[in-house]
C-alpha cells in the first residue's frame, strides 16, 4: 500500500515545485501534472506529484493528516 502526501505548491520552477506540508518543504517534481500554478494542493508519492486536488479537498486532507500526527505523537508519550 502506498501513501500519498498532500501539499501545497509555494514557488515553480520549470518543472519542480517547492511545496509545503505543515511547515516542511520540499521540491517536487511536477512533470507529470499540466497546469500546475501557485497554492495549488497536489498528491505526492516518492517526490513526484502524482494528481491535483481542489482547495477544498486538500485543505480537508491536510486537516486529517494534521490531526493523526497529533494523535500519535500523543500515544508515543
Amino acid at each position: 500500500m502506498c501513501l500519498g502526501l498532500v501539499m501545497k505548491v509555494i514557488s515553480i520552477d520549470d518543472k519542480e515545485a517547492l511545496c509545503d506540508y505543515l511547515g516542511n518543504r520540499r521540491k517536487i517534481r511536477i512533470d507529470v501534472i499540466k497546469d500546475v500554478s501557485l497554492g495549488d494542493y497536489l498528491l505526492i508519492h516518492a517526490g513526484f506529484a502524482i494528481s491535483k486536488l481542489s482547495k477544498e479537498e486538500g485543505e480537508e486532507r491536510l486537516d486529517i493528516f494534521k490531526e493523526l500526527q497529533e494523535k500519535i505523537g500523543e500515544i508515543s508519550k
